[in-house]
């Protein structure tokens, strides 16, 4: 099956405004990038996915092979059918939405989201069990998504309501996402070489 990754990232000056306090703007956008490079990374390395599109409403430092849609929508909820008409217009099959804020995922992760979904849709909770932060579902769909607070209950919710079969799959490179002060000190915590500068 084809399946395709849609990474959603905000406009350089929208990202992270919650580490505002705790980040000057130039670190925190430096962040940004920093994390995206890594789920992007982690993306190409899995067997898993046939292809990536970034939806951003800007290329900013984006690599110049990357497939980039221009952000269709103002919100994300909106903005994702069109992505995914878009996606499926190329030929997918099967869509893994992943966030652009996940420091630790692996490829692994991706192919245990991609090979959950196959009962239906799979779902990846943060680590407060209450946002999504990855979901993978087959082609073509009317599946509704419910980004935000509340996401994972209201898109398991959503699931039962189209007699989809929903499939937690909670592993720490997919519940590990860096929003709030706690998130930046583990992030800092772990020592990676690739994020000393937040030190």
């Amino acid at each position: 099956m084809s399946t395709w990754a849609l990474v959603p990232v905000k406009a350089r000056h929208a990202g992270k405004q919650r580490l505002a306090p705790l980040l000057p703007d130039a670190l925190r956008a430096r962040l940004v990038r920093g994390m995206l490079n890594d789920v992007l990374g982690s993306i190409a390395a899995c067997e898993e996915i046939a292809g990536t599109l970034v939806m951003s409403p800007e290329r900013d430092e984006l690599a110049a092979g990357t497939h980039l849609l221009r952000d269709p929508a103002e919100r994300m909820n909106d903005a994702l059918p069109l992505a995914i008409e878009a996606l499926r217009q190329r030929g997918a099959k099967c869509v893994a939405i992943i966030a652009a804020d996940l420091p630790l995922l692996r490829p692994a992760d991706i192919t245990a989201l991609v090979t959950a979904a196959r009962a239906g849709i799979a779902l990846a909770p943060d680590a407060s069990g209450t946002g999504t932060n990855a979901a993978c579902l087959a082609l073509p769909t009317t599946f509704r998504f419910h980004y935000g607070p509340g996401s994972f209950a209201l898109h398991q919710a959503e699931a039962a309501r189209r007699g989809m079969t929903a499939v937690s799959v909670a592993l720490p490179g997919l519940e590990f996402d860096v929003d709030e002060a706690a998130d930046l000190a583990q992030l800092r915590a772990r020592g990676l070489p690739r994020y000393e500068f937040l030190r």
